[in-house]
């Protein structure tokens, strides 16, 4: 490593971890086809506090050259997981909150686990293409826009996420129901 890249905080240690974590997420996601709910609860449980923390360490930056930020993910790609997450997660995937970004709602809302998940996925990947493009330009905006979506995006969904997997998991073991 040269000198340079000892002071690049692009890639510093936080967002070196970030992008494992979110890549991890982003995998588990791509290759779902064959995993069954109890699997995907299961990972979701897990990686979510994690992909939140990593996402809270994550340095201020102030990108250079905004016109160099970029978004990857398709229509298509994000329908794609929102389906198949859809599909497994069954009757289970539609549940009801209080959103506190929506301050002047006083009645719950209607989420979905599969457009959450999918959301996060689409934020996770465009993060983590981003930074592939390995110039400067392009990590300070993968890592300033991660931590914009942080605040104002992800970071709610995976509130609401972790709130309704925690219900099915713990509430339906004490009913010695499966997932």
């Amino acid at each position: 490593m040269t000198d340079k890249n000892i002071e690049d905080i692009t890639l510093s240690k936080p967002v070196i971890e970030m992008a494992t974590v979110a890549n991890e997420f982003c995998y588990f996601f791509e290759t779902i086809e064959n995993k069954d709910k109890e699997t995907i609860i299961d990972f979701v449980q897990r990686i979510l506090p994690l992909l939140y923390l990593k996402g809270t360490l994550l340095p201020e930056i102030e990108p250079q050259n905004p016109d160099a930020n970029e978004r990857f993910v398709t229509e298509e790609q994000w329908e794609r997981v929102f389906t198949e997450l859809r599909d497994k997660f069954g009757n289970d995937d539609e549940y009801w909150i209080i959103d506190p970004q929506y301050i002047n709602e006083t009645e719950p809302l209607k989420a979905s686990l599969s457009e959450n998940i999918a959301d996060i996925y689409q934020d996770m990947k465009d993060f983590i293409l981003l930074l592939q493009k390995n110039t400067l330009d392009a990590r300070e905006n993968a890592i300033y826009d991660c931590s914009v979506l942080l605040g104002n995006h992800w970071g709610y969904r995976v509130g609401n996420i972790f709130t309704r997997i925690h219900h099915l998991i713990y509430f339906e073991e004490e009913t010695d129901s499966v997932y």
